[in-house]
C-alpha cells in the first residue's frame, strides 16, 4: 500500500469537481487539514453538523466531505462559542480535515443529478437540464427516460422507495393517473428549472424545496410536467456513494488504498410531522 496525503486526495477530488465550475457565491474546496497529513479513511456526508463530526471522529476518519459548505457566506472567526466554530474545533482537535464539493459537483458530469436519477429509477442515457456554457456535457438537473411509461402515482411511489426515508415524504403535484417517462430531476433546489423542465418535455419533474408561488403558477399552466417535491437531503444524499466510489477508484489507479464510507445520519432540517406527534392520527 503506498501512503496518501491530504493534497492527493484533494487534487483528485478537484480533477473530478473541478472548483473553478462552482458557482461564484458558493464557498468549495478545503476547509481546514493539512495538506501533509496521512489519509486512510475518508467519510463522505451531505452536511458539516455535529452528528457528522461525531460520526467522523468514532470512525476515526482522517478526511470528511460534504456536499454542502460549512462558510457558505464567510466569516471573520472560528471562534466555538459557535457551531460551526465549535465544528471547526473539533474537526482540527481530531486530526480530521473537511472538504466541500458543492455546486462545482451539482454540474458535474457525472455528479449530484446523475446519481439523483438513478436512484429514482432512471436507466437510460442522461443529459444536462440546463448545460453549462462551456461543456454541455455538464450543467444542472438532468433528463432521461423511464424504461417504461407507468402512471405519476407508481412512479411517485418508486421514486421514494429509491431515497432515504426522511420525516416527510415526498409531495406530488399533477393527475396521479398522468402517464409519466421523460423525467427531469434537479438534486437540492430546484425550482428555479420549472420552466426549463417544462421546455424540455418532461412529465414529471423530482427535485426539492419548491415553493409556494412558483409551483402554483406552474400547475396552472396549460402544460407542464407533474411536481414531485422531496426533502433536499434526500436527493443529494445518492451522490456520496457515487462520489465515494469514483475516489477510491481514482486512487486504486495509482496504487493508493483508503477506505470510504457514506454517512447514513439524516441530516435533514425535519425531524417529525404533526402527525407524528398527535396521537389522534395514529
Amino acid at each position: 500500500m503506498i501512503s496518501c496525503t491530504l493534497a492527493e486526495v484533494v487534487a483528485e477530488m478537484e480533477a473530478m469537481y473541478d472548483p473553478s465550475w462552482a458557482e461564484s457565491w458558493d464557498a468549495v474546496g478545503l476547509v481546514c487539514g493539512d495538506p501533509d497529513q496521512s489519509v486512510r479513511k475518508v467519510l463522505f456526508a451531505v452536511d458539516p453538523v455535529a452528528a457528522v463530526v461525531d460520526e467522523a471522529l468514532d470512525w476515526g476518519a482522517d478526511l470528511l466531505v460534504t456536499h454542502h459548505p460549512l462558510y457558505l457566506r464567510g466569516t471573520t472567526s472560528v471562534a466555538a462559542t459557535t457551531f460551526k466554530g465549535r465544528v471547526v474545533h473539533r474537526l482540527i482537535r481530531g486530526g480530521v480535515a473537511l472538504l466541500t464539493a458543492h455546486t462545482n459537483a451539482d454540474v458535474a458530469d457525472p455528479g449530484v443529478s446523475d446519481a439523483l436519477a438513478r436512484a429514482i429509477g432512471l436507466t437510460s442515457e442522461l443529459r444536462p437540464l440546463q448545460p453549462s456554457a462551456d461543456d454541455p456535457r455538464r450543467g444542472l438537473g438532468r433528463i432521461g427516460v423511464l424504461p417504461a411509461p407507468m402512471p405519476l402515482r407508481e412512479f411517485a411511489v418508486r421514486a421514494a422507495s429509491g431515497l432515504p426515508r426522511t420525516a416527510g415524504p415526498p409531495r406530488v403535484a399533477g393527475d396521479l393517473n398522468r402517464m409519466v417517462e421523460t423525467v427531469a430531476v434537479c438534486g437540492g433546489s430546484g425550482d428555479s428549472l420549472l420552466g426549463v423542465a417544462s421546455a424540455a418535455g418532461a412529465d414529471v419533474f423530482l427535485t426539492a424545496d419548491l415553493r409556494h408561488h412558483p409551483a402554483s403558477e406552474h400547475m396552472e399552466a396549460a402544460a407542464g410536467p407533474a411536481l414531485i417535491d422531496a426533502a433536499h437531503w434526500a436527493t443529494e444524499w445518492p451522490w456520496l456513494a457515487d462520489a465515494a466510489r469514483r475516489l477510491t477508484s481514482a486512487l486504486a489507479a495509482g496504487g493508493i488504498t483508503v477506505e470510504a464510507r457514506v454517512s447514513d445520519t439524516v441530516t435533514d432540517a425535519w425531524t417529525a410531522t404533526t402527525t407524528d406527534l398527535d396521537p389522534r392520527a395514529l
